[in-house]
């Protein structure tokens, strides 16, 4: 029953992630229009392959805060510098995102490959999983261990590509009312990251 629990869990928060609107499943709406579901499910494959990895890292990185309290203060001002500049990467995209961006065509057979570029750029994918797998654990939901990393990244996988899947089967439907969230999104996310980012930096110089 061990695995199937970590399979929910792992389907469930990579679902859950995958509904906010982000770089990855806007290109699948674009991609689905231009080249169609068929090849839009070949770029999700190699989103798919990349955050199997991903949630694996994830775990494994939490299992080792969660057993050497120690490392959290390191850990904290390293993440706290990633929240600092993510949050300078959106304010980014928020203010260039009107700029109109010349589009590609990519062929089918490329698809794959493009997935896996895209996806080894998104760099909130491990700090995500990482944060949430620390969190189970706290919880007693989750122990890890290779076997219950492995079905976790395999639940994640499954969630996160049917939630890609989703976007590419209706993106005729979405695609303007994503992008119009998507504007607004990277300015929200943008002034969260920031908070907390700046709520981490008074709490070391203050409290720590």
């Amino acid at each position: 029953m061990v695995f199937i629990t970590c399979l929910f869990f792992g389907f469930i928060i990579a679902a859950s992630g995958s509904i906010v609107p982000s770089f990855l499943n806007l290109t699948v709406v674009k991609f689905s229009l231009k080249s169609g579901v068929k090849s839009a499910l070949y770029l999700i494959g190699g989103y798919a392959t990349v955050l199997f990895f991903q949630a694996n890292i994830g775990a494994y990185l939490s299992n080792i805060l969660m057993e050497n309290s120690q490392y959290i203060t390191i850990i904290q001002k390293i993440g706290t510098g990633i929240l600092i500049l993510l949050s300078i990467n959106f304010f980014r995209l928020h203010y260039t995102i009107k700029k109109k961006v010349k589009k590609e065509e990519i062929d089918k057979s490329k698809a794959y490959l493009h997935g896996i570029g895209m996806s080894l750029l998104n760099t909130t994918a491990i700090p995500f999983y990482f944060t949430s797998i620390s969190f189970l654990i706290g919880l007693d939901y989750f122990e890890y261990s290779f076997i219950n990393s492995l079905f976790f990244s395999i639940g994640s996988t499954a969630g996160s590509f049917s939630l890609y899947a989703l976007y590419a089967t209706v993106a005729n439907k979405i695609e303007h009312k994503l992008t119009y969230i998507a504007t607004k999104m990277d300015f929200i996310l943008g002034c969260l990251t920031g908070t907390i980012g700046i709520g981490n930096i008074v709490y070391m110089l203050f409290f720590n």
